[in-house]
């Protein structure tokens, strides 16, 4: 006679624990040899998912569900890594379609569809258990998850806001220098440790030579403050954002009351972030562009 959910309470209480998963080493640690395991299949709904993983039936295979078990199936010294371990520790909103999983260097590695597997070993600063899943430290995963989808100074940003301090994230770093895409997290690292505009300012001003707009001037004295970037005879000003997250209260509020006063005395005012400046150039020259158009109609 198969084994029930009833009379295994242990078995029950596992499947909750991992979203209505088991490997097989599991299964037969609570009475379900491989065997019992098949039948399960067969005649209880339960499907495989993985390698050596099973979904039990009336469990829905959640996204949550499909990173767990891309982790089960490398096995107990494998660890979940960059954006999926973004999503885990709710540093992203959507799931990625592709699930990292990291393996020590000692193991062979074999991607499937879906997962891409990655040999190297991991400090063991950069790896814990969250909801019974090993995944990569937030601090790692905030660096390999900026090089690894689209807005990622975006990304690294909110997370230095809400989820890991800068200095944890810099020691990350260096545990891991020599990893892949170190010198682009490097340049990530770089920017977020910035507090000054100087280098925001260098990459507008190349972006403006390149698309041959002139007649602008730097840190034109205004009322008490300075424009980050006027366009004087088209009365346009140019603001930069910072980081978000070394951004005080009380410089916020300073470069709103620049704003309102510019605004008071007929300025024209385009707030640009870093990440606008590196992401999209091309939308800030447009937007430049269309200021400058719009202020020439007018004169």
């Amino acid at each position: 006679m198969l084994p029930t959910m009833a009379t295994n309470p242990s078995l029950l209480a596992l499947l909750r624990r991992q979203d209505g998963l088991i490997t097989c080493r599991q299964a037969e640690e609570h009475g379900l040899p491989a065997r019992t395991l098949r039948q399960r299949a067969e005649d209880d709904g339960w499907g495989q998912v993985a390698p050596r993983v099973y979904l039990a039936g009336g469990h829905r295979f959640t996204h949550r569900a499909r990173i767990r078990a891309a982790g089960l199936s490398a096995g107990e010294d494998a660890t979940v890594c960059g954006p999926a371990a973004a999503w885990w520790h709710a540093m992203l909103e959507c799931a990625p379609q592709e699930i990292g999983v990291t393996v020590p260097r000692h193991r062979g590695k074999r991607s499937r569809p879906g997962i891409r597997m990655r040999r190297r070993d991991l400090h063991s600063a950069d790896r814990v258990r969250v909801q019974e899943l090993a995944v990569t430290g937030r601090a790692l995963t905030a660096l390999e998850t900026a090089i690894a989808v689209p807005d990622g100074s975006g990304f690294l940003d909110r997370a230095l806001q809400k989820h890991v301090p800068f200095a944890q994230v810099y020691s990350a770093y260096c545990r891991n220098l020599g990893s892949r895409g170190g010198a682009e997290i490097a340049a990530l690292l770089t920017a977020a440790a910035d507090r000054a505009a100087s280098a925001a300012e260098r990459i507008l001003l190349r972006l403006l030579r390149d698309a041959g707009i002139g007649g602008w001037q730097v840190g034109l004295p205004f009322q008490g403050w300075l424009i980050d970037l006027a366009f004087p005879d088209a009365r346009i000003a140019i603001e930069i954002d910072s980081w978000a997250w070394h951004t005080d209260v009380e410089r916020f509020r300073t470069d709103r009351r620049k704003g309102n006063a510019l605004v008071r005395d007929g300025w024209v005012v385009l707030r640009f972030t870093w990440h606008d400046l590196t992401n999209r150039p091309g939308y800030v020259v447009a937007e430049i562009r269309a200021a400058l158009l719009a202020s020439a109609a007018k004169a």
